[in-house]
C-alpha cells in the first residue's frame, strides 16, 4: 500500500504554461501535461545543475521520489518534442 502523498515544494509558479509547435490549418496538436512539480524537478536538475540529493532536499521529498519525477517529466518532454505535441504545465501536488 502506498504511503501518503507529500506536497512537493516549488520555488514559484512557471511564467509560461504552454509550449508547442506552430500549426498550419485547423488541427490542434495533442497535449502532453507536465505537472508543476515535474517542471520544478527538471528546472532544478537540468537548468540549475544541482545534484539529485540537493534537488530532493529543496523540494522536501526523498531522492527516489525526485528521480521518478525527473524521469516522468523528461519522458513527457521527449514525447512532445518527437511527436509535435503541445506541452502544458498544470496541476500536481505542490506548494510554493
Amino acid at each position: 500500500m502506498p504511503g501518503r502523498r507529500r506536497c512537493r515544494r516549488v520555488g514559484c509558479q512557471p511564467s509560461f504554461t504552454s509550449f508547442g509547435p506552430v500549426t498550419a490549418g485547423n488541427t490542434e496538436p495533442e497535449e502532453a501535461i507536465l505537472s508543476v512539480d515535474e517542471f520544478e524537478a527538471v528546472r532544478l536538475k537540468d537548468l540549475e545543475g544541482l545534484d539529485q540529493n540537493e534537488c530532493a532536499a529543496m523540494m522536501e521529498i526523498s531522492q527516489p521520489t525526485f528521480h521518478r519525477l525527473v524521469v516522468s517529466a523528461r519522458r513527457k518532454i521527449a514525447d512532445a518534442l518527437t511527436h509535435g505535441k503541445t506541452i502544458k504545465i498544470e496541476g500536481g501536488n505542490y506548494r510554493i
